[in-house]
């Protein structure tokens, strides 16, 4: 199952979000309060992660993008 990021909604401009990660289900629907303190929450969208490929044949350019 992954594991999702989430954040309060601050009620005010100076109290700071807290950010928490939960696993769920892919079907399960998003959370919209804290499991916890029952405040409300978004999910938060992050890039993840990448892993590099690389050509055998030596890309298609010299700048090393690995893009061939």
């Amino acid at each position: 199952m992954p594991i999702y990021v989430y954040e309060t909604l601050a009620a005010s401009e100076q109290e700071k979000p807290l950010r928490f990660e939960i696993m769920q289900s892919m079907a399960d629907e998003p959370l919209t309060r804290h499991p916890e303190t029952g405040q409300p929450v978004r999910r938060v969208i992050s890039g993840g992660y990448s892993l590099p490929v690389s050509s055998k044949k030596g890309g298609c350019c010299s700048s090393g993008c690995s893009c061939g």
